[in-house]
């Protein structure tokens, strides 16, 4: 693993810093100073989960429209971009003073940071990458989990510190001014074609590349979209209504911050295995293990009394959560080829973010009701687990395609 790293450390640094960075429009983040900006703006749950729903449906539309970019631009030029965009949301939490300069940030934050920096990173490790897919990914991801170490403890800190919006006003200056000079110098080589089509790039089933629209048509892309929305949309539950949670259990934020470095571990340590497992057994081999861990931390959330159950829940959660993001990037360029990998990732990325979106506005509804949110997770767990044997039929169908167009391919 070190050796591959040092070897491709330029390509893989890129993947790394646009996954760490994506922490700022991450939900888990944003909601970090949710507390403080509810009082400001005078909302409830359900009015704060509705501005979020609303601004990240709207990211997760443009997104759909715009991340076949990543095919057709050169990633110097839309990595830039879109860091630059990134860093004028973050200016917006800081300044706006309204609840149209509220939404308008969110959205950009969300489609930058969840949206286009996962997007770019994710189809850049997969189109660079061939046999060692996996485990570029994995490496990729460990990003993320580094950004859930690293900020929520320093985020915390820093509104108690100097308050919420001048803490967004050291978030832009860390986008601007170490984030997007990095990123210019690391893609300032490129590595691969940008997916102009031809013969080029790695094949998928029946081996060819396929377009949108016949990812659409065919019957495997239908059937994984529960499992794409299902990991995005309680994850960004269980982050987004932290602050109703200890408002609910009684604790604190600090006693409830000491999850998140117990939970980054974990998603490094899954992440790099779920790597080395893809390259080895198969991607699509995961498909019905997935979503067993965050159903078994749904069950956790509700009766819990003291924080080191919080703790032991994340922890839970984070065995999908590490899985998830090596999974989708490994199993689509194999499934569905690399030359219009950005076209048919956007999709599943949307998707990830309309589940991002919808959630906060359900639940948060349900909160105004008088439903908890650990009172939900009964529900959202027994989902998981349903949908965990649902992948097991899929993988029955899939298995034999994968099978004939790998043989196709050797012939």
């Amino acid at each position: 693993m070190l050796r591959f790293f040092l070897d491709n450390s330029r390509w893989l640094a890129t993947g790394i810093i646009l996954a760490f960075g994506s922490a700022f429009g991450q939900t888990w983040f944003i909601s970090l100073s949710a507390g403080e900006i509810r009082a400001e703006f005078g909302l409830s749950d359900g009015e704060w989960g509705g501005i979020y729903t609303i601004a990240t449906l709207a990211s997760a539309v443009l997104l759909l429209s715009r991340g076949s970019l990543a095919d057709t631009m050169p990633l110097s030029r839309l990595a830039p971009i879109v860091a630059s965009f990134f860093a004028i949301a973050a200016l917006g939490m800081a300044f706006g003073q309204s609840i149209w300069i509220l939404g308008l940030s969110v959205f950009l934050l969300r489609f930058c940071g969840q949206g286009m920096f996962t997007h770019i990173a994710a189809t850049a490790m997969g189109r660079w990458f061939v046999a060692n897919r996996g485990r570029a990914i994995a490496i990729k991801g460990l990003g993320f989990p580094l950004g859930e170490m690293v900020w929520p403890l320093v985020f915390v800190a820093l509104i108690a510190t100097i308050g919420w919006r001048s803490s967004w006003m050291i978030v832009a200056g860390i986008i601007a001014l170490v984030l997007l000079p990095a990123l210019i110098f690391l893609l300032s080589q490129d590595r691969a074609p940008k997916g102009q089509g031809g013969e080029g790039g790695s094949t998928g089933l029946e081996g060819r590349h396929w377009t949108r629209s016949e990812v659409l048509s065919h019957w495997l892309f239908p059937a994984l979209t529960p499992l794409m929305l299902t990991p995005g949309f309680i994850g960004t539950v269980v982050f987004f209504h932290q602050v109703h949670i200890a408002e609910v259990k009684g604790w604190s934020l600090t006693q409830m911050a000491i999850a998140y470095p117990v939970y980054a571990s974990v998603t490094i340590v899954v992440s790099i295995l779920t790597g080395w497992a893809c390259d080895r057994f198969g991607s699509q081999k995961l498909l019905p293990l997935v979503l067993v861990p965050m159903g078994l931390a749904m069950f956790l959330i509700e009766p819990a009394v003291a924080p080191v159950v919080w703790v032991i829940a994340l922890a839970v959660m984070a065995l999908t959560q590490g899985m998830v993001g090596t999974l989708w990037g490994a199993f689509l360029p194999a499934v569905y080829g690399t030359n219009n990998l950005g076209a048919v990732r956007s999709m599943n990325v949307a998707l990830m973010v309309l589940s991002t979106a919808i959630g906060p506005g359900i639940t948060g509804w349900l909160i105004d009701l008088g439903i908890t949110f650990p009172e939900q997770c009964f529900v959202l767990g027994f989902w998981c687990l349903g949908l965990a044997l649902a992948m097991v039929v899929v993988l029955r169908k899939l298995g034999p395609e994968m099978a004939l167009s790998q043989r196709v391919e050797r012939a």
